[in-house]
């Protein structure tokens, strides 16, 4: 494609009348000006990144690209929410035909019109992490591996283990040997774990979060008319947060991609923290390898930190080895040095953070503008019970998400039956929460729904 917008083959450009000279820094304006092709956006923290690529969609509307041939992918519901709000904010108009959101809600929105083409029905339900675990504990079972004659992993762990495999792209043996060796004699046994489990989700109808991806993938690899019809589409992609890819999520955006290599890849390999879930930073630094006539950004203008901190930051980064070389640079007045505390134990921890508050309180800063974070939520055990011994209140505001609650759970069994009869767990969930019914009971019972279901004689019971 050549290095300029085609007007005549788009729709009338949108007049939105945005400064962007004035709306951005130079650096921004760079990448958001920049002409098609592929792009590299290498976005430093918190130097706008999301604003780089709300106002890049304006740019493109402004160019005569239909909105609707536009696919923006972030990696949370958050970020999406506030994308997609800031660019109906930004062009004032709307943005019902602009394909955006999570990797996985993008892929379920295709899916959702094509399963069938992957042996699935549309009326396809998909698991949480409860769900998967209960069901890949009926395949381990169904596979006939006595779990109590070796130390096979639980069913969780296996749905780690594979997750991992279709992520990363590894096959599953090397997988077992670098990242899980202390189970690698098994590898055999969760192999037959995982067939058993596939054949199972097809049979019921349902997906794990895993297959919004793969199965996506696979649908696009096998099915040339839709992958075509996908690919004339999406004119330009832009990917945010690009650090936190994994294989399957950078082989998609280089597929959907493949004939107007319009990608816009957003990111910072200094910031790929997500390793341990499948993300490779190496996709960043590959990307202009990837794609021939790659243009690279650079965004390096903070405006979230202090100069102590970036001082900080920059000093660790430039131990990188591998890396896109950038040095950040403060907007902020000066502050605090950030300092580091070492500590003995999760309860000197917490001593020293609830010493620390109540320091800061006295020196006249509210509470109310003070946050501990956490990486687990187990971590905050220790720091709730300090907190309590000293008087100190608190407002906790992780812990069970809302469709994960039992009684939600409870509900959306009913809802996910009545749309996909099919549906094994939501059948037995249902069924388990009668008197007198238990785990042997309910598998009498889905076998004999099961009969009537092949029948198409389940109204009557």
């Amino acid at each position: 494609m050549p290095r300029e917008y085609t007007l005549k083959s788009f729709r009338a450009p949108v007049e939105l009348n945005i400064d962007y000279e004035a709306e951005l820094n130079a650096q921004q304006l760079a990448a958001v000006s920049a002409p098609p092709g592929p792009a590299l956006v290498l976005a430093g923290a918190g130097a706008g990144k999301t604003r780089t690529l709300t106002y890049r969609v304006a740019y493109l509307l402004e160019q005569g690209i239909p909105v609707d041939r536009i696919l923006l992918l972030t990696f949370t519901n958050k970020a999406a929410r506030e994308m997609m709000d800031r660019v109906q904010n930004l062009i004032g108009g709307d943005t019902a035909g602009l394909w955006g959101g999570t990797f996985h809600s993008v892929g379920h929105r295709v899916l959702r019109r094509h399963a069938e083409a992957i042996g699935y029905p549309q009326s396809f339900t998909i698991m949480d992490r409860d769900d998967a675990k209960a069901l890949m504990s009926a395949a381990i079972d169904d596979a006939g591996i006595d779990t109590k004659a070796v130390r096979f992993p639980k069913p969780d762990l296996v749905c780690d283990i594979l997750s991992m495999s279709l992520n990363t792209g590894l096959p599953l043996d090397q997988v077992m040997e670098e990242r899980y060796s202390y189970f690698d004699t098994l590898t055999d046994e969760i192999a037959q774990a995982h067939a058993v489990y596939t054949k199972r989700k097809v049979a019921n109808g349902v997906m794990d979060f895993d297959d919004l991806l793969n199965l996506w993938l696979r649908l696009l690899r096998e099915n040339k008319e839709i992958r075509e019809s996908f690919q004339a589409r999406f004119q330009f992609i832009l990917v945010d947060e690009y650090q936190d890819t994994n294989q399957v999520q950078c082989e998609l955006i280089d597929l959907l991609g493949g004939r107007h290599h319009n990608i816009m890849a957003v990111g910072d390999d200094s910031q790929s923290i997500y390793s341990w879930r499948g993300a490779n930073f190496r996709n960043v630094l590959e990307f202009p390898d990837r794609h021939d006539g790659t243009h690279v950004f650079k965004i390096e203008t903070n405006y979230r930190s202090t100069p102590e901190i970036l001082d900080c930051a920059n000093a660790v980064i430039a131990a990188n080895t591998q890396q896109f070389e950038k040095v950040l640079a403060p907007v902020r007045d000066s502050g605090m040095k950030p300092a580091l505390v070492c500590c003995n134990d999760a309860n000197q921890q917490a001593e020293f953070i609830a010493q620390r508050v109540l320091e800061l309180r006295d020196e006249g800063t509210p509470m109310e503008g003070m946050a501990v974070l956490y990486r687990s939520h187990f971590h905050a055990l220790e720091l709730q019970l300090e907190f309590t011994r000293r008087d100190i209140p608190y407002s906790l505001t992780s812990g069970i998400r809302f469709f994960e609650q039992a009684h939600v759970k409870d509900v959306a069994a009913y809802l996910k039956l009545l749309v996909n009869p099919g549906d094994e767990l939501a059948f037995k969930r249902i069924v388990l929460m009668l008197p007198g019914v238990g785990a042997k009971s309910a598998v009498k019972l889905w076998a004999a729904f099961g009969a009537r279901l092949a029948k198409g004689t389940t109204s009557s019971l």
